[in-house]
């Protein structure tokens, strides 16, 4: 059974890393994987909720940084070396490499636990980004496949797992913003 669906996995990785393949796609995907193209959208995007947005608006923006530290840690330095999982771009044949192919393990992406984390947190506090927040995340996800260095699982796995962290996050900040009204907002 385990081999049927990594069987799967693979024909879905060369699905999205070979067939869907264009000149378009391996322009836009490297640059979309990479944080360090967007770390100034998140800087602007957490000062904007700092700043912006009243009480909630602080508890959010603490919460965020706290919520990016735990998912990342997570998944990278627990669940990564507990599946041990090697990258597709270092054990498959003919994979079309995009970005850098770290040693380091692929299960979960940690893009993917990431981004649906901090998706899925903001989506708890603000609904009306739902749509945003989630195409944005996935983009992110499936990219981390099309330059070839994650699995489908990889990403699904990751995805399922922020989805959970992120709304644990959005419940113990809602708690946290709910306990200092009661004790200190009169």
């Amino acid at each position: 059974m385990v081999e049927f669906l990594y069987d799967i996995d693979v024909a879905l990785f060369y699905f999205i890393n070979h067939t869907l393949s264009n000149s378009l796609f391996d322009k836009f995907f490297p640059y979309i994987t990479e944080v360090k193209h967007w770390f100034v959208a998140y800087v602007i995007l957490w000062g904007i909720v700092f700043f912006k947005g009243g009480r909630t608006g602080k508890f959010a923006a603490v919460g965020a940084i706290l919520l990016i530290t735990a998912s990342d840690q997570f998944s990278s330095s627990l669940l990564k070396n507990l599946f041990e999982r090697v990258r597709p771009c270092n054990v498959l044949p003919d994979v079309n490499i995009l970005v850098h192919c770290s040693g380091a393990y692929s299960f979960p992406s940690s893009h993917a636990v990431n981004n649906f984390a901090i998706a899925t947190y903001f989506y708890r506090l603000y609904p009306q980004y739902k749509w945003v927040l989630f195409i944005g995340a996935g983009i992110m996800a499936f990219s981390r496949t099309y330059v070839g260095v994650h699995y489908p699982a990889d990403i699904v796995g990751g995805a399922i797992i922020g989805t959970g962290v992120g709304f644990l996050f959005a419940w113990l900040i809602k708690m946290a913003e709910n306990y200092y009204v009661e004790k200190f907002v009169k």
